[in-house]
């Protein structure tokens, strides 16, 4: 079972400027050192967050492995729901826990919380064609793939999607 824990700014904060400890007590849980490996992620959602406080709600969660308290990496969604009431998973597992079923944890709590929210009605994956991991990761979960786009980062994503 995966529970998120929020990241408040004061924890996003101190992640960025590696101090473990602070982004700890901050978020109210001891973090790891994969969070602070992360950085370039909290600089981006602590300036979302800043810009659109809603969002706080969706996105920079650590998702923590129940019943061992364990830290195992990050997840949430890319922002509030759209107009047309959809989100987009996001997702990372700490590569010293990869390939233990954290990935899909985290997906199907991600899933839960999506499902869970009136205004959501579309859930969203995009993915590498080359990110066969993440592929695998999200078969048996209800997505069809809707699409492609082009991310000026990422380069060529496949769009998967599922009702939620």
């Amino acid at each position: 079972m995966i529970r998120f824990v929020k990241l408040p700014p004061a924890a996003l904060d101190a992640l960025i400027a590696g101090d473990l400890a602070a982004a700890g007590a901050a978020a109210g849980q001891p973090l790891s050192d994969y969070l602070v490996s992360e950085s370039w992620l909290w600089e981006i959602r602590r300036d979302q967050i800043a810009r659109e406080p809603a969002s706080a709600e969706w996105v920079a969660r650590a998702a923590v492995a129940e019943p061992e308290g364990l830290v195992v990496g990050h997840g949430g969604f890319h922002g509030p729901p759209d107009g047309d009431g959809m989100v987009e998973v996001a997702y990372s597992v700490d590569p010293a826990l990869r390939r233990r079923g954290y990935a899909r944890a985290i997906l199907a709590a991600l899933i839960e919380r999506a499902v869970a929210e009136p205004a959501v009605k579309v859930v969203r994956a995009s993915i590498s064609p080359d990110n066969v991991a993440s592929l695998a990761t999200i078969a048996g979960f209800g997505f069809v793939r809707a699409g492609e786009q082009w991310d000026a980062e990422d380069g060529l994503e496949l769009l998967f999607e599922r009702t939620a």
